[in-house]
């Protein structure tokens, strides 16, 4: 884990801790080429310069954000904004699926669409895998 990722964890309240750590040891594990990173204060992983997989704490729970998550098409995840990101939340370490997050990364490591250039193309996003 990277060490900014580990202290992001070690700031959570104990429950929300247990879910961060877990999350970031499978994520980890199944994109071993990524670069893990704080991204705008939160841990995010990154293949090619592109953002793939990142949690947050959010008030009342820890999201699981994958930013091409609307192309894994799993009932799992739920639509997130205007683009193509789609979450899952959890407020127990015990609600995180390791088998369907494995699944997940899977899929969000071979379906990518291109956000590390969004900026240069005014907001369209184009498929990148």
């Amino acid at each position: 884990m990277h060490p900014e990722t580990g202290e992001y964890n070690a700031q959570q309240a104990p429950d929300d801790q247990r879910i961060c750590n877990l999350l970031a040891t499978v994520i980890d594990s199944n994109l071993p080429k990524a670069e893990n990173k704080i991204w705008h204060a939160h841990p995010v992983w990154f293949l090619d310069g592109n953002p793939i997989v990142g949690y947050s704490k959010l008030k009342h729970c820890v999201r699981l954000l994958f930013w091409s998550g609307q192309s894994f098409h799993e009932e799992g995840l739920k639509k997130e904004g205007k683009f193509k990101a789609a979450e899952a939340r959890y407020t127990s370490v015990d609600q995180v699926n390791v088998d369907d997050l494995t699944r997940w990364l899977a899929k969000a490591r071979d379906l990518q669409w291109d956000y590390k250039n969004i900026v240069r193309r005014k907001g369209r996003l184009e498929r990148i895998r």
